[in-house]
């Protein structure tokens, strides 16, 4: 038994493309909050900068439906997977007639789940999120069970000769109406697909116009500067992220000024919650506790501040630069990513500019953190011992931040015991008062105005006889915000950000070039990707596609 050159050419390019795609999709599976199915498949799962592989096999996917597809028109093999052979399922027949019928209703739920996959992929390679990604994790689910069906049909339907029928090449039987050169017009198609879908995406990204200005927004949070209105909008919508009630997605509006030698940028995107309460103290009969749910694994989806980060590269190479590497262990000779998801590094020595804003660690107070992702650094003792989460390529400039946390975790019980609890409050009953209404769940708004941490001048070092003045019960900041303030290349940015109405608005100025050997200087064709975290300490909402900067 054989099968035509074309037919095993296609099929097994083809079969390629939707391995790559289906495993690539599933490693970024695993990386989903409460993910197990997946999981079963990670040690066969790939590692690494995925986003890539994944779009140029989806991409090849689509061009190959359309070449199956012409091909069998083209060379009259229609009949293959024509439905009228499913009527034999009705009629008395054979074992072989009735499981050709069977394939055949494989083939077309086949087809139908490709073609589902396919059209889900665009729509979350666009941006969008929440039911799209169920559907189209479930299509994946259902190409990955037709390909185990489909090798079990073939082999009750001949056997091994039936399986290696496809390894066994013969020339294409000729038939009437059937065109001259079939597969090379389908193979034309398929190339045509290509350039069109890839032309298509970088011919429709988006460009944030960088505007000029004689002035300076006031840094109060708020877009409504005059000089904002003359600055073009991009959305850019985000998703798979934690938390944001439960869909994971937020849409954020980008704006951009250059004035002299400053750009300002200004975001504002949907959070419906205000959350500042990263990692409370709450005091036990037995001591301090740190309200969490996995910090542990510096993975908190729970108790956690609101966030937003961008990222600037000189390059549109997925995943932010090409600076995302997922996968439990991405790093073949350094430690494990802690949380299990993957990490920030590059490959080809380049520099990815980061900035963190974080607003219960000065993040309010105008304080955004200047970081980097770059070449990975070697692991430190305790990040080798695995008692400290190794970052590989993702630190902070040189410098001081403003913040620092309240506690020492046990190293044993890992915050899910009592802490040592580094300050206390000179007033308790003043800070208590300072943090609004308290309402310990994570989805909880806290209210306008509300201060979840502690200025250094408002506490004094832990000692047990300040401690025994705090009763049982009572809930203090887990955040301490330094005299010092930032310092060094960590303080080049500055902010103002405010919440409200179920929204956050950040703006932030910097030099044009800040002469940091950490930082980009801002130019025609950098690429910008944005993300925003509700609550939670990794699981970030996220894009594809990079916003390219333009400047007037």
């Amino acid at each position: 038994m054989r099968s035509d050159i074309g037919t095993i050419l296609l099929h097994w390019t083809l079969v390629i493309a939707i391995f790559t795609s289906l495993l690539t999709g599933l490693r970024f599976s695993t990386a989903a909050e409460g993910a197990w199915f997946s999981k079963l498949f990670e040690p066969i799962l790939p590692q690494g900068e995925l986003w890539t592989w994944h779009y140029i096999s989806a991409v090849f996917v689509l061009a190959l439906i359309f070449a199956y597809s012409a091909y069998m028109s083209f060379a009259r093999l229609k009949r293959r997977i024509s439905s009228k052979k499913i009527v034999v399922l009705t009629l008395p027949a054979s074992t072989k007639l009735r499981l050709a019928a069977v394939n055949v209703i494989a083939y077309w739920l086949l087809f139908a789940a490709v073609l589902t996959l396919t059209v889900t992929g665009v729509v979350l390679y666009l941006g969008h999120g929440g039911l799209w990604v169920s559907v189209h994790y479930w299509s994946a689910l259902v190409v990955l069970t037709y390909i185990f069906g489909h090798v079990i049909l073939h082999y009750a339907y001949g056997g091994v000769a039936q399986l290696l029928r496809l390894f066994r090449p013969q020339a294409l039987r000729r038939f009437p109406g059937m065109a001259a050169h079939p597969l090379a017009i389908s193979m034309a198609i398929g190339a045509v697909v290509i350039a069109g879908a890839v032309s298509l995406d970088f011919g429709t990204r988006s460009d944030l116009i960088v505007s000029r200005a004689d002035t300076l927004p006031v840094l109060d949070g708020r877009l409504n500067d005059a000089v904002w209105q003359t600055a073009e909008p991009v959305f850019v919508e985000t998703q798979q992220g934690s938390n944001f009630l439960g869909t994971g997605a937020s849409t954020v509006e980008v704006r951009a000024l250059q004035v002299g030698d400053k750009v300002a940028l200004g975001f504002r995107w949907n959070d419906a919650t205000h959350s500042l309460k990263r990692h409370p103290l709450i005091k036990k009969e037995d001591g301090w506790h740190i309200l969490n749910n996995n910090a542990d694994r510096s993975d908190e989806t729970a108790f956690y501040e609101d966030k937003f980060a961008v990222v600037l590269a000189g390059t549109d190479t997925f995943g932010g630069g090409g600076a995302t590497h997922l996968g439990t262990k991405p790093l073949a000779d350094k430690p494990a990513a802690y949380a299990g998801v993957g990490l920030h590094y590059t490959t080809d020595g380049s520099l990815v500019d980061v900035w963190q804003w974080k607003s219960a660690r000065g993040g309010v107070l105008g304080y955004v953190d200047d970081m980097w992702f770059g070449t990975p650094l070697d692991p430190n003792p305790k990040e080798a011992a695995g008692e400290a989460r190794y970052k590989a390529g993702y630190h902070s400039d040189e410098g001081k931040a403003a913040y620092d946390v309240n506690y020492v975790g046990d190293p044993k019980t890992r915050y899910h015991g009592t802490v040592a609890v580094k300050r206390l409050p000179i007033d308790y009953k003043a800070t208590v008062a300072k943090m609004g209404t308290i309402e310990l769940t994570p989805d909880a708004s806290v209210d306008e105005g509300s201060q979840w941490w502690m200025f250094q001048d408002e506490t004094v070092p832990y000692s047990p006889e300040k401690d025994a003045e705090i009763p049982v019960g009572t809930v203090l900041p887990g955040v301490l915000i330094m005299n010092n303030g930032y310092s060094g290349n960590r303080a080049d940015l500055s902010a103002g950000a405010h919440w409200q109405d179920g929204y956050w608005t950040l703006e932030i100025v910097r030099d044009m070039d800040t002469g940091d050997e950490k930082d980009l200087a801002m130019r025609d064709g950098l690429y910008l990707w944005v993300s925003a975290f509700d609550h939670n300490q990794i699981r970030h909402s996220r894009h594809s596609r990079p916003v390219r900067l333009t400047f007037e």
